[in-house]
């Protein structure tokens, strides 16, 4: 280990604070994950194919907000912490001590899409094409929040960027949370990015594929680095929770990517 490693930054995870109102780094993270990505949003649905209407996206919005919130806290419950909160039901609803699954988010934005694109009758992959771009966002605001927090930390790691975490105890580790800002984040929008550039959107699904497959490569790698939640430990084969919930989105990725490419062009 080195003889000195990186201090972690004094942060006060409470951003804003009036009286006995106080808005949370984790909760502002949403909601400017959730407004850049709404932005973004529109200003996708005004570029070819221009499947998507405009007033579309601005309407998804809520039903978005909802899909991740619920989701999200509700993957947590069932996926990571299923004991605990059969013991404490209440505590389920306090989001704001933080504890949300992506994946169970990702369950709760594909059932809002679902949903609405069938409402509006509009075309579900285009829609989701859309939608998928901006979630990098949010990913990246997420994990610079869990860094705040000082949660989800890494592994033990004598790199020269180790960083003490609160409650990681003298050990230095990796900065995990900020290599999947990096890697679920920034790299996975540039990669998206790039494809919008190259025109995939224009075979509806291609998008949407390329997200899922990409998003699980990233997680899946990242998962390398993060110490596994406590209460689970390594499970199967030396792998976490978070790489076994990858395994399906890697799947299912692939083959829409599959599926849509030897399909003829509408």
């Amino acid at each position: 280990m080195p003889l000195l490693a990186i201090p972690f930054p004094a942060i006060d995870p409470v951003a804003i604070s009036i009286g006995p109102f106080a808005i949370r780094w984790y909760a502002l993270a949403y909601i400017v994950a959730l407004l850049i990505g709404w932005r973004y949003c529109l200003a996708l649905a005004g570029r070819p194919p221009g499947l998507v209407g405009r007033q579309d996206v601005d309407d998804f919005l809520v039903w978005a907000t909802l899909g991740v919130v619920l989701g999200g806290r509700i993957g947590y419950v069932l996926f990571y912490k299923p004991g605990y909160f059969a013991l404490h039901p209440l505590e389920a609803l306090y989001v704001w001590h933080g504890g949300m699954s992506f994946h169970g988010g990702a369950i709760g934005v594909t059932v809002a899409i679902v949903f609405f694109t069938r409402a509006r009758r509009i075309p579900l992959l285009a829609f989701s094409d859309i939608i998928v771009e901006a979630i990098p966002i949010g990913l990246f605001f997420g994990r610079l929040a869990n860094f705040v927090n000082g949660e989800l930390y890494g592994r033990p790691s004598d790199v020269a960027w180790a960083m003490i975490f609160p409650n990681g105890g003298p050990v230095p580790r990796h900065p995990s949370q900020l290599y999947e800002a990096a890697c679920e984040g920034a790299l996975l929008f540039l990669l998206l990015f790039a494809a919008e550039r190259l025109g995939w959107r224009r075979r509806p699904g291609l998008v949407t594929g390329l997200f899922l497959a990409g998003y699980a490569v990233a997680r899946m790698s990242g998962e390398l680095f993060r110490e596994p939640d406590v209460q689970l430990g390594y499970l199967v084969m030396g792998t976490t929770m978070g790489q076994l919930l990858s395994i399906p989105l890697l799947l299912a990725g692939i083959a829409v990517i599959v599926w849509i490419r030897r399909t003829r062009p509408s």
